[in-house]
Order: C-alpha cells, then structure tokens, then sequence
C-alpha cells in the first residue's frame, strides 16, 4: 500500500498548493475508500496536512501571495483548537463526524459563490483581533477533528466576509493549516492515535504535488481559482452525501 500512498500522497498535495487547503477534504474519503476507517484516515490526514501546509506557506510566501497578518491571529486560534481534536474524536461518532464534514463544506460552498474575484485593495475589510482568534479555535478545533485542517471554511471566509483576493484568501488558508495540523497532531500524538508509518508516506508524497499546485495556482486567474474551487468543493459534498445517504 506504501506506493499507493505515496502517490496519493502526491495528488493531495496538488489540490492543497492549488486550492489552500489541507488535503483531507480529498485525502480522507479517498483513505476511507482503500479501506481504513474514518479515525485512521484522519490522523494520517493530519500528518499529511503538517508536510503540505509548511512548505505551501514558504512558497507562497516566495511569490508574494501570503500576507501572514491576515491569517496570525485566526492561526492562534486554531492551534488552541486543535488541541481539542483528540477529545472530540474520541466522544463523536464516525457517522457524526462525517456529517460535520459535509456540513462544513456546504457552508464553504455557499460563500464561496457569493464570493466576487474583483476585488480592489481599497474593498479589504479588517476584523478585530479577538474575532479572528475566535474563529480560528472553532475552525481548528472540530475541522482537524474531522482530518481537514480548515481552511475550506477560512478561505470563503475571508474571500467573502472580508473581501481578500482569492489567491491571497487560498494563501492564507494553507498558512492556517501550519497552526491547526501542528496543534492537532500533538493531541492525537498525545493520546496515540496516530498512524505514522502511512502517514508520513502520504506526507513526503504531498510534497511534490503541493510545489506543483502552487506553480499551477500563480499561472491562473482569479475567475478560473475561484470556479475550480466551487467544482471542487461541489464533488466533495456529493461524495460525502452520497456516503451518509447509503451508508457505503
């Protein structure tokens, strides 16, 4: 299964360059469908998300897209809620779990086509501090719990509420993971639910893919990143409905 992984590894990493997010929107069901459950494929999305989010955020901040006051607090945030995954893993089912997931995506989808792709700088709303450092500790703590590292809801957060271009929003989110994964790979590590070996396979795998995500990222427009993400996010959800509604 190793070079499966690794592979994988490689396409998530692709998605997370390209869309700012951590990976386990994809890498989760596609863990469930080789067929580990639902608290395995997430821990090893959470060491995925460490590898991909890190060296995302260094080549982002390469092209000049990640403009880290945007996202420090919101960070903070969610590495104080990521210490909270273990917790909710262990009290949540893994159906519940699944139906937050889908949860979360819906509502990223519905702002994200809200969301305009002209946007001048002049438009760029800015939060207080204790919000955006509220918002990251319900983000970090029950999207890592479900293997995502949340960015899927902080991008359209930020695209929509506060207007940030969308490639800065994607930036941005990808950064957030860095706080997020990090926070929640200690708890899981903490309590011994992780699966190190597949993770960490997945991990450098997702380091190629995610240099050619964000290559990919700076040579398309505003209009077709924010398209691709509603597609995306689209297939996402009907997967994870089609999951809950059958119970496959």
């Amino acid at each position: 299964m190793g070079f499966e992984l690794a592979l994988l590894g490689v396409f998530v990493g692709v998605l997370s360059g390209f869309f700012g997010i951590g990976g386990g929107t994809i890498l989760v069901p596609a863990l469930l469908l080789l067929g580990l459950d639902i608290k395995a494929a997430i821990s090893i999305s959470i060491v995925q998300m460490v590898f991909s989010s890190i060296y995302g955020s260094y080549l982002n901040q390469k092209k000049g897209t990640l403009e880290m006051k945007t996202v420090l607090f919101t960070g903070i945030g969610g590495f104080v809620g990521g210490l909270f995954s273990a917790a909710i893993i262990a009290a949540f089912s893994a159906t519940l779990l699944e139906a937050i997931f889908l949860g979360f995506v819906l509502f990223a989808l519905l702002r994200l086509m809200m969301t305009s792709v002209h946007v001048k700088v002049a438009e760029i709303r800015k939060a207080h501090p204790a919000i955006l450092l509220s918002i990251g500790v319900v983000l970090g703590a029950f999207a890592t719990s479900i293997g995502v590292g949340g960015s899927i809801l902080l991008v359209p957060l930020l695209a929509s509420f506060l207007h940030v271009p969308i490639k800065n929003a994607i930036s941005a989110g990808l950064f957030f993971v860095v706080f997020s994964s990090i926070s929640a790979l200690i708890s899981l590590a903490y309590s011994g639910m992780i699966d190190w070996e597949h993770g960490i396979m997945v991990g450098l795998g997702s380091l190629v893919g995610v240099y050619i995500g964000i290559w990919l990222k700076h040579r398309s427009s505003d209009r077709l990143s924010k398209y691709a993400l509603i597609v995306f996010y689209v297939q996402i959800a009907g997967y994870l409905a089609y999951r809950l509604i059958t119970g496959a």
